[in-house]
């Protein structure tokens, strides 16, 4: 059986990061109403995505030589 487990952290990232742009996109209206804490959510939210992208990564570059 296959695990499935680093293929769904990868597309789990990519939904977060996608929520984290429409809401650079529209970070105008973030701000008015929340101020600060639209861009607190904003980076926790890329460093969530980002957490989850590489979450499954070993570190050995794949350069040949």
């Amino acid at each position: 059986m296959q695990d499935h487990g680093p293929k769904t952290n990868f597309w789990i990232g990519n939904a977060i990061l996608v929520v984290a742009m429409v809401m650079l996109l529209l970070m105008g209206a973030a701000w008015e109403r929340l101020g600060l804490l639209a861009l607190v959510i904003w980076v926790a939210l890329v460093i969530a995505g980002l957490y989850f992208l590489m979450k499954d990564k070993d570190g050995s570059p794949n350069l040949p030589g």
